[in-house]
């Protein structure tokens, strides 16, 4: 903790998304004055099962509605901008190719103009991803690496990407760009991801299913340390304008094929006598896919702190809440 995020004026797309439902309340505890831009009202978010919603402003909006977020950076006199909001899901992406594009493209320029426009904002960290690199043969990837997104998913965060890369190159924007692994833990509502749907299949006793063939290897990442990683990033950016453009890997630096973890989720959930149903039939998605994150720790001085077990076992412990809960109402 440090008195960096005291009473300071911060904006947060996507707060009612899973990683918007961990950063808004770790601002919080640091005694930041939030402002959170909400567009669908996720009653089971994790902001909402917080109790945050008393403690910080909540604008309703869409994120591409350029007018609203001028108002938003001027009326709040905002200070700091977490770009979070996005449409996250792969396999969304791949069946509503259009709306994804609108939403992660069209979205980072709008709120990166008003930020442009805004004489009070101080500095931005805009969320990308480790699939804007696209395939890359070397491995692991490093930040000097193409963005060759092919897919919709990883195509609209290749593009965000580079908007906010020209909008640092051009108006000397005070801006930096995470790539982060797969993120997971509690929080995360979206089913068809590999984490959450595993667990849930466990704890009721069902078999997991594994689209994919269970081999790709993935970079994954505990969201508290995914927290850690935008708070450390706006805290130094906030000193050093000589990060502004640059993007930076978070990744857990050890790779586990997808069958591998879906074999620690059961541990997790002592259920290690399911076996997965491996189905292979996963389409339009990167082979294999981990991160090299030496720039921020040599940089920066980051490191994720949470193993993938002590992450599962957290993760587990608040989905069986979660869903107790669900069954008891």
């Amino acid at each position: 903790m440090t008195p960096f995020w005291r009473d300071r004026p911060t904006l947060v797309t996507g707060a009612t998304g899973f990683l918007g439902g961990w950063l808004v309340p770790a601002l919080l505890e640091r005694s930041a004055t939030v402002v959170c831009l909400v567009r669908d009202w996720v009653g089971e978010s994790e902001l909402v099962r917080r109790g945050c919603l008393d403690r910080v402003s909540v604008v309703r909006g869409d994120l591409r509605d350029q007018e609203l977020m001028e108002r938003i950076l001027g009326e709040y006199q905002v200070d700091t901008v977490f770009h979070v909001a996005a449409q996250a899901v792969v396999e969304i992406a791949n069946r509503n190719p259009i709306s994804t594009l609108d939403s992660n493209i069209r979205g980072t320029w709008t709120i990166l103009e008003a930020c442009r426009r805004s004489p009070t904002v101080r500095q931005i960290v805009v969320a990308s991803s480790d699939k804007a690199y696209g395939s890359h043969t070397t491995l692991p990837y490093n930040e000097n690496m193409a963005l060759q997104g092919r897919f919709p998913y990883d195509v609209s965060k290749s593009c965000a990407d580079l908007i906010t890369q020209s909008f640092a190159a051009t108006y000397d924007l005070p801006v930096c760009i995470t790539r982060c692994a797969n993120l997971f833990g509690g929080g995360d509502l979206n089913w068809n991801r590999l984490v959450p749907g595993t667990i849930r299949s466990a704890l009721r006793g069902e078999t997991p299913i594994i689209r994919s063939d269970g081999t790709p290897l993935r970079d994954y990442l505990y969201v508290a340390d995914g927290v850690s990683a935008y708070l450390t990033l706006a805290e130094a950016l906030s000193q050093r304008r000589d990060l502004a453009g640059l993007s930076f890997n978070f990744g857990h630096r050890e790779p586990v094929t997808v069958l591998g973890l879906v074999e620690k989720i059961l541990k997790a959930c002592g259920r290690p006598e399911l076996v997965p149903e491996v189905r292979g039939e996963a389409e339009h998605e990167i082979l294999d896919q981990y991160l090299d994150s030496s720039r921020v720790r040599e940089m920066l001085g980051w490191n994720a702190q949470f193993t993938h077990e002590e992450g599962l076992e957290r993760a587990v412990a608040w989905y069986r809440d979660f869903l107790r809960r669900a069954e008891n109402t």
